[in-house]
């Protein structure tokens, strides 16, 4: 019986599997990088207000605010007003909706911008953006609309979470 894999040179067959451990973690959503846990000087607990939501979609906002502050809950940075010394402060900038072309299948459009205050004075800010799709349904609006409801809130999950990073890996 033949083993062609075998006769392979070993530098070549360990090539081929790092290349396809490279490729298949490529596309998986990990990222090997580190997460920044730095804030900028002097910023040890944030807190979080309520965003504002420069949208025409209604209570927006409030989904955004409730991931960032789940985001920083998961960190250890979130603090009550009394003892924290700056403020992550948030603003939906934009939200739309579009079809794919996958029949039966739409994109949410997210943006947002975070920033970090202290003092009165922007420290550091950044935009984020993001789509995600969702299915339209069975024709029925309101299962259609609470797919899309869905979509925003996975969307919205993962821009706060990619806010927080950016902001805190800035330092």
């Amino acid at each position: 019986m033949s083993r062609p894999f075998a006769a392979v040179p070993r530098r070549l067959r360990t090539g081929v599997v790092l290349g396809m451990w490279v490729a298949a973690g490529a596309g998986c959503g990990y990222r090997l990088t580190p997460r920044g846990d730095g804030l900028p000087e002097g910023v040890t607990a944030l807190c979080a207000p309520v965003f504002t939501n420069a949208t025409a979609e209604p209570t927006l906002e409030t989904v955004f605010t409730r991931f960032l502050r789940q985001e920083l809950i998961r960190v250890g940075r979130l603090s009550d007003t009394a003892s924290c010394n700056a403020r992550m402060e948030g603003t939906v900038l934009s939200v739309a909706s579009s079809p794919t072309i996958i029949p039966n299948y739409f994109r949410v459009f997210a943006q947002a911008r975070v920033r970090i205050v202290k003092d009165g004075q922007v420290l550091t800010e950044t935009v984020v953006s993001g789509t995600e799709d969702y299915l339209l349904g069975s024709g029925d609006v309101l299962e259609a609309e609470a797919n899309r409801q869905v979509a925003l809130e996975r969307l919205a999950e993962v821009l706060m979470r990619d806010g927080y990073d950016k902001l805190a890996g800035a330092w």
